[in-house]
């Protein structure tokens, strides 16, 4: 059983930048594809960035130019780079992996973690 957990998370005010990790439990996972989520309070679960196996980053339109995910395979781990953070980036982010066939749908992914909480002050 994988176990995902996150890191990294916490109060930065707008402009600033956070690196989030996701580190699993278990075993390795360098050969699954690896996604970020987010919900803010009262949203639904949104699509942040993902990385599948030996091909390039995917990113939604809202991150894009200014988040960075990479997989640093001696470390184990998978980490967001978040530069330029605006309010509305503020979110409990989600570390997901799974073997998937479409990286920007939750419902791909097989194993979760518990989440990690970014707040973006204005």
């Amino acid at each position: 059983q994988v176990q995902l957990v996150e890191s990294g998370g916490g109060l930065v005010q707008a402009g600033g930048s956070l690196r989030l990790s996701c580190a699993p439990s278990g075993r390795t996972f360098t050969n699954y594809d690896m996604g970020w989520f987010r919900q803010a309070p009262g949203k639904e679960r949104e699509f942040v960035a993902a990385l599948r196996v030996r091909e390039s980053s995917t990113y939604s339109d809202s991150v894009k130019g200014r988040f960075t995910l990479s997989r640093a395979n001696a470390k184990n781990t998978v980490e967001l780079q978040m530069n330029s953070l605006k309010p509305e980036d503020t979110a409990v982010y989600y570390c997901a992996a799974g073997v998937v066939t479409e990286v920007r749908t939750s419902g791909s992914y097989k194993y979760w973690g518990q989440g990690t909480q970014v707040t973006v002050s204005s």
